[in-house]
């Protein structure tokens, strides 16, 4: 099974857009994450939606907005944990690292596949 993360941007609008994906797709949604990190001082997190693999094809995609939205109580948390009820699908949070730093951004994706594997929230490659 391939696993690939696939970044929206970093924006509020993004998030968005992030939204509108996962009610057009709600019948592959498998999850909710918010990943909070610390940059420069300030908590910051990202919000991703874990899909369900294709079939044929066994690719399984996890959409990310990056660490745009500032953590705590906000707006768009709200709207992203409405989602998750009204889908009825779980909302996991998570204090990861930031993506800054890792020397590049695919050993950071690879970093968010082995905490989400770890904790089951992907399944391992088959």
């Amino acid at each position: 099974m391939i696993q690939r993360f696939i970044e929206l941007g970093a924006g509020y609008s993004d998030l968005y857009e992030l939204i509108e994906t996962s009610k057009a797709n709600a019948h592959r949604v498998s999850r909710f994450l918010i990943l909070e990190t610390d940059i420069d001082g300030r908590s910051m997190s990202s919000f991703a939606v874990v899909m369900q693999p294709t079939d044929p094809g066994q690719f399984q995609a996890i959409y990310l907005c990056l660490e745009g939205i500032p953590a705590g109580e906000t707006k768009r948390r709200q709207l992203f944990q409405e989602l998750s009820e009204s889908l009825e699908k779980p909302m996991i949070a998570l204090n990861v690292k930031s993506s800054g730093e890792f020397a590049e951004k695919e050993l950071y994706y690879q970093y968010l596949t082995g905490i989400l594997r770890m904790n089951r929230y992907l399944p391992a490659w088959q």
